[in-house]
């Protein structure tokens, strides 16, 4: 004989897929502003960026300090992030795949633009490809899965010139145009690209690699200091206008942002 996991919902009614425990969920909010704190908060300030009671906020840090989730200094009284949830924290970053997780995302924005879609990462040599996502419409080239891309000519090396130090891009650059230093020209050009991406939110290029292709590329912010991936929207240059351009980069945009939230970015993170 069988038995039922026990369920929620009476006869009859739907799956409880939207029910929660709400007490669960305002715990998470107490969380929440203590982590948009960025630093240790006194109750009445956990309270005001929460939007609850004092008196019920300190209810809940009780229980969550009692975990570890939370810690009260006993100097200040102020409240920061506890033991356990720095294990947690450490624990769920040694799991994150972050490839992966953006590569799940890749064919809904493939989908939705109709356009090819690809992902590099920072290597030792400049950006690498590391995944490609074919659109509906045909392209004069093939890039092959581990390919170097050039960082001054192609969308997504403005990306991630604008988003790496100099100190890594610069020797990289140096290389791919067989010099000891760059020149001033170069320099200002490094410069032209780094100011419009960061004005901007995307790098784009239009036949920088190979003629007739059209690249639109936006990073991908991780948690803590891992450097930042790219993902690239790439269109043929004929048929597609500034407005395809302009409402292209914003979906890619928008994209972007919401895998910079799977991985753990804050959403107002700061910006080079």
């Amino acid at each position: 004989m069988t038995t039922q996991p026990p369920s929620d919902s009476a006869p009859g009614e739907a799956s409880p897929a939207r029910q929660g425990i709400q007490s669960v969920e305002l715990a998470m909010t107490v969380l929440q502003a203590l982590e948009e704190g960025r630093g240790p908060m006194s109750l009445t300030q956990l309270a005001a960026a929460s939007g609850m009671q004092p008196s019920k906020v300190h209810r809940y840090l009780v229980s969550l300090a009692r975990v570890g989730l939370v810690a009260r200094s006993p100097g200040s009284g102020r409240y920061d992030m506890g033991p356990a949830m720095r294990r947690l924290g450490v624990e769920s970053l040694r799991r994150m795949d972050e490839v992966a997780l953006v590569s799940e995302h890749l064919p809904g924005l493939r989908d939705s633009t109709s356009h090819a879609v690809n992902l590099s990462v920072w290597g030792d040599h400049g950006p690498v490809v590391v995944r490609w996502e074919y659109g509906a419409h045909a392209l004069p080239i093939t890039v092959r899965v581990g390919a170097t891309m050039p960082l001054l000519t192609s969308a997504m090396g403005g990306a991630f010139l604008a988003h790496l130090p100099a100190r890594l891009t610069e020797p990289v650059l140096c290389g791919q145009l067989e010099t000891d230093a760059l020149d001033a020209a170069t320099r200002d050009r490094v410069d032209r690209i780094r100011a419009g991406v960061l004005r901007q939110g995307v790098a784009s290029t239009v036949g920088g690699v190979i003629p007739g292709i059209t690249s639109v590329a936006a990073p991908v912010f991780t948690a803590g200091e891992s450097f930042p991936l790219v993902v690239t929207l790439v269109m043929p240059a004929r048929g597609v206008t500034e407005q395809d351009v302009a409402r292209l980069s914003d979906e890619l945009l928008h994209a972007t942002r919401a895998m910079s939230e799977v991985l753990g970015s804050p959403v107002d993170r700061d910006r080079p």
